[in-house]
């Protein structure tokens, strides 16, 4: 997540501000224009505010805008451009995929729910930036990006899963209570387990409906993470009946990727994206890492780049490796485990450049052919 300045006074701003510490204005974050944008009351709308505080004036243009709908609950900083006068737009482009939210007249529900919200916030301004498809409903997509948050049934027969299934990620509002979700970390054997983590997972099987088999990507996927048509229930079973075999981490980047093709992609999926905006925020902080006792370069890496314009994976992955070296040390050194505790062999660091490649090249014009994936 890159750094963003008020416009008006150059107050540094992050991606959750929703209020100018410096000048006072209320901020909100266009992701037409990729700013966060102080602005003042225009009548029913906002206007980017200038330096001196004036007005740009009154005509109707991208620098008028109205908060998305769900400001009104502090859940969301995105704005809409006011010249969207469709009923469609009163939700912003991170919230038009929410198909259902809890009830939100419970309070627990709502503070659960704020988290999930900035989660998704995260996630879609990494999609946005990557260039991915994201159809709403009525699109007429035949697969829309949906999200369900719902909350367990009151007599708990049956709790929630966190999931996906044709374009529609569950995410479980449990997943939004820190005690329950170390809980079940722990019980799970898990290393790391956190709401975005959870989203950028869920969303990996949905653009693996999308690049991968309706790409035309089938082939060179199997010969990169497996046979996906082996049956998955009983893989699931086989998987939390006898673990993962001894040897995984020499080719997977955690124990459930072996599981199944699927999880597999979708384990790395959300791991390339952990890189792509973590190496951002690094680059926006200018961070460079070059230990005094490391001789051979092992360790350093200058992260002077943009990680969403890097053509090569290997660029990506060499920075990265060291900044998750230093992270894991600064979390050491308070007390904390480890902000990345894995490891990258180089079988999933290959997986990681077929998902790259596939990835940018959506970007550069269309869903990659089956050679370009496989190179």
């Amino acid at each position: 997540m890159k750094l963003f300045q008020c416009q008006c006074c150059g107050q540094v701003l992050h991606f959750e501000n929703t209020e100018c510490l410096r000048c006072g204005r209320k901020l909100g974050y266009a992701p037409e224009k990729d700013e966060m944008i102080a602005v003042e009351p225009d009548g029913p709308v906002w206007s980017a505010a200038l330096p001196d505080g004036s007005l740009p004036g009154t005509m109707p243009g991208p620098d008028r805008w109205r908060f998305c709908k769900n400001w009104e609950l502090s859940a969301c900083n995105w704005m809409v451009p006011a010249t969207k006068e469709d009923a469609h737009d009163e939700y912003c482009l991170a919230c038009r995929h929410n198909r259902t939210v809890p009830d939100l007249s419970d309070p627990g529900n709502m503070e659960k729910w704020l988290k999930i919200e900035a989660a998704k916030r995260r996630l879609i301004y990494t999609l946005i930036h990557l260039g991915l498809p994201m159809p709403v409903a009525g699109d007429g997509h035949p697969e829309p990006l949906v999200f369900d948050f719902l909350a367990d049934p009151p007599d708990a027969a049956q709790r929630v899963l966190t999931g996906h299934a044709d374009g529609v990620v569950t995410i479980a509002l449990t997943e939004a209570d820190d005690a329950i979700r170390e809980k079940m970390r722990t019980e799970m054997g898990e290393n790391y387990r956190t709401l975005l983590g959870h989203f950028r997972h869920e969303v990996g099987h949905y653009y693996w409906d999308i690049l991968v088999r309706d790409g035309g990507a089938l082939e060179p996927f199997r010969e990169m993470f497996g046979d996906e048509r082996a049956d998955y229930g009983q893989a699931l079973q086989n998987h939390y009946l006898n673990g993962a075999p001894p040897d995984w981490p020499l080719h997977f980047v955690s124990s459930y990727a072996t599981m199944h093709p699927w999880e597999d992609w979708a384990e790395t999926w959300a791991h390339y994206l952990h890189m792509i905006d973590t190496l951002e925020t690094a680059a926006a902080f200018g961070m460079h890492i070059d230990p005094d006792i490391d001789d051979e370069g092992e360790m350093s890496a200058d992260i002077d780049f943009d990680p969403y314009r890097v053509r090569k994976a290997e660029r990506l992955i060499a920075a990265w490796m060291p900044l998750t070296v230093a992270l894991n040390a600064l979390n050491r050194s308070m007390g904390q485990s480890d902000s990345y505790p894995f490891a990258l062999p180089l079988p999933v660091q290959e997986k990681l450049g077929f998902v790259h490649r596939l990835v940018s090249s959506v970007r550069t014009g269309g869903v990659a052919t089956p050679a370009q994936a496989a190179q």
